[in-house]
């Protein structure tokens, strides 16, 4: 079941960000055909993008400015987490169905189901029934699902005390059954993993399953809680110490590690080998994205024009943005190694002099001056 149907939305929104990528690039290329120098005046054009989508891409120049802002918006650290310390701190287990206690009252031992040679204490404990109950002498049923140890210890005594003077009542756990975790995906062990009476963060349920395979994503691990996706960074958490990536775990909780192989990056354009490349667990820059397809063709590429197209989340005020890159001077080199690859990202190398497509974008984006954007390309 979490094979096929809870994890499907990854490839939608993947295949919805390369439908998005591919019509920017449409966009970019619908007054006139850079390279080929072909024009579609004259011609029935179908399919034309819709004035709204023009309004809704942004184009940046890939400058320091830029990058500080990326580097700004990356997780940062390390950072504390003083509500999952104190979490932690006040956790306490509550008992479920299928749990077996066990229940010593102390100098009478009647009251204790003694174990013998060869019954273990959880053969010999008190099992929580279908209906969250156990039986117990003199009292009868009591229900004890959804109950801490103490208030269950409490509520024993206190029926038992019109038998008893004074019992002295001990309640602990002799099986943990009712609650569980769920571990998927790029995982040594995935499977399931009990909900105890220590309390389980994220990265101790990761390691209890064997650690991270060589194929995960680090820096996509999807925890899903009461039918809520929320995306957590193990690279951000392990390598920057941002300790507010980690989760105490819940009884429910399905921990997801994604796969490296689901990240990965378009190259189109004037390079040798167009076609996708993976982002690996350590990440990708413009320049190794660029350097792995083969380089520009030399006959061909007009270095002043490299485009990186970046579909923006959902509930963003615009739906995508364009980055622009001229490596024509060979500093800008290293702008490209500082610049970060996201998944789905696509880049497009341009055969078309800078200028041609300065004038393309400029009749887009009327209100971003395309000279001032070259020009800071080289600062």
């Amino acid at each position: 079941m979490l094979n096929k149907t809870s994890f499907t939305h990854f490839k939608i929104i993947s295949a919805s960000s390369v439908f998005f990528a591919l019509s920017v690039l449409f966009v970019l290329s619908a007054c006139a055909i850079p390279g080929g120098h072909l024009t579609t005046g004259g011609k029935e054009v179908v399919g034309e993008p819709p004035d709204e989508l023009l309004d809704s891409i942004e184009v940046h120049p890939i400058n320091v400015g830029v990058l500080q802002d990326l580097k700004v918006a990356e997780i940062q650290g390390p950072v504390v987490n003083p509500l999952l310390n104190d979490a932690i701190a006040g956790y306490q287990y509550r008992v479920g169905k299928g749990d077996v206690l066990n229940i010593t009252v102390w100098d009478h031992p009647e009251l204790t189901i003694p174990q013998g040679q060869y019954r273990s204490s959880q053969e010999a404990g008190n099992w929580v029934d279908a209906h969250g109950n156990i039986f117990y002498p003199y009292i009868g049923e009591v229900n004890v699902e959804g109950k801490t140890l103490e208030e269950i210890r409490a509520t024993i005594a206190k029926r038992l005390s019109m038998y008893i003077e004074k019992p002295q009542v001990d309640v602990n756990i002799a099986a943990f059954r009712a609650h569980k975790v769920f571990v998927t995906g790029e995982i040594n062990k995935p499977g399931t993993l009990p909900v105890t009476n220590v309390p389980m963060t994220l990265v101790d349920a990761i390691n209890q399953a064997g650690g991270l395979n060589e194929k995960a994503d680090w820096q996509r691990v999807i925890l899903h809680r009461d039918g809520k996706d929320e995306a957590l960074s193990l690279k951000a958490l392990l390598q920057k110490g941002v300790m507010t990536q980690n989760r105490l775990m819940a009884p429910g909780d399905i921990v997801h590690v994604a796969s490296i192989d689901d990240r990965k990056v378009y190259v189109m354009g004037s390079v040798v080998k167009p076609g996708t490349l993976p982002i690996s667990r350590n990440g990708l820059n413009l320049t190794e994205a660029l350097s792995n397809a083969g380089g520009f063709k030399e006959t061909e590429a007009d270095a002043t024009g490299v485009f990186v197209v970046r579909r923006l989340p959902d509930g963003s005020e615009k739906r995508g943005r364009v980055y622009q890159l001229d490596l024509s001077d060979a500093t800008a080199m290293m702008l490209g190694v500082e610049f970060p690859m996201q998944a789905d990202d696509v880049v497009y190398v341009t055969t078309a002099p800078i200028s041609r497509w300065a004038r393309i974008i400029n009749q887009i984006f009327p209100t971003i001056l395309t000279i001032d954007i070259i020009d800071s390309l080289g600062q």
